[in-house]
């Protein structure tokens, strides 16, 4: 779709989209007197409260045949799937936000074009479907692992009051692994299920499998408790990562990209490292990264660029054949 034809709000939505997915991290941060992973069932909680009037209705709205399709036993193993993946996703990346800086957090955990591309490279030989990365795919992943290497030189460097870890980082990274999957099966199945009927039930499901891992793992689940962020004293933290950070940010770009080239959306969400920063440094205290992040963090960024432009432009020429076959 031509960028003239394109809505003036659309333009709107995706600066505010942006901005409230990269809120995620600062808030997150904020609160780190939860442990991680009660943190994070927290607001998947809360985002599914929010989810639920919306799912609801698309039930009653749907045709009988992707009503079928999606009781089907496949659509809901596939769900399955896609929340212990989104439990995982989340669970590593909070726990990262308190063993590492805010914005070496952001920096690996946005590096999931470079963990396709990876994944592309190990696989490709071993399973039907999946191709070899092209060059400037394998370029933009080489640029990547330069940044990351630079940016790993500030460990041990502070940003507020936290200090750039390995341990954290890798943590981080985890959870740029954990959400391809979570990618992959959404790809699959939003081809023909509904943005809520998807997002519902994994993000409820996510909630649900981290709350037996927060229980037996984090000594102080029984000082908070598994419903803790109804507490005065957490809930309007929560309830504006389920707004801001979860309705506005991950809603708001998937409306986006029924209007705007998922080019334009994908190079714009890795932008948020940056924003995650400025925001965290604005509003919370989280204080300005070391000169290797700077450096490094804009090598990684222009790596992850390089990822998504290639891979856009081959997902397009791969459209393109199939409608216009020689």
């Amino acid at each position: 779709m031509s960028s003239s034809s394109t809505p003036r709000w659309v333009w709107g939505l995706l600066v505010a989209a942006v901005f409230g997915v990269s809120s995620a991290g600062a808030l997150f941060q904020h609160v780190d007197a939860v442990p991680p992973l009660l943190r994070a069932s927290w607001r998947l909680q809360l985002t599914s409260l929010v989810l639920l009037p919306l799912f609801l209705f698309q039930l009653r709205t749907i045709d009988t045949a992707v009503a079928e399709r999606f009781k089907s036993k496949q659509t809901w193993k596939l769900l399955c799937w896609s929340g212990v993946a989104l439990a995982a996703h989340f669970g590593a990346w909070v726990a990262s936000l308190d063993e590492t800086t805010l914005t070496h957090s952001l920096l690996f955990v946005t590096a999931h074009p470079l963990v396709i591309v990876v994944g592309m490279m190990l696989f490709a030989s071993r399973f039907e479907g999946v191709r070899l990365p092209y060059r400037m795919e394998t370029i933009g992943a080489v640029i990547c692992f330069v940044g990351a290497a630079i940016t790993l030189m500030d460990t041990g460097s502070s940003q507020g009051d936290q200090t750039a870890t390995l341990f954290g980082d890798l943590l981080a990274f985890g959870g740029a692994v954990f959400v391809v999957g979570y990618i992959v099966v959404g790809r699959i199945l939003r081809t023909w299920l509904p943005i809520f009927l998807y997002a519902f039930p994994v993000t409820l499901i996510a909630s649900v499998l981290l709350l037996p891992f927060s229980w037996q793992f984090e000594v102080d689940f029984g000082e908070y408790g598994a419903f803790g962020w109804v507490d005065s004293e957490f809930f309007v933290w929560f309830l504006l990562l389920a707004l801001v950070a979860g309705l506005l940010g991950h809603t708001g770009l998937n409306t986006c990209l029924r209007y705007i080239s998922p080019l334009i959306v994908s190079v714009a969400v890795t932008l948020e490292p940056v924003l995650g920063s400025i925001i965290g440094w604005l509003f919370f205290d989280a204080g300005v990264p070391g000169q290797w992040t700077w450096l490094g963090g804009l090598v990684l960024m222009a790596g992850l660029m390089t990822v998504v432009v290639a891979s856009e432009q081959a997902s397009l020429s791969e459209a393109n054949n199939e409608n216009n076959p020689a």
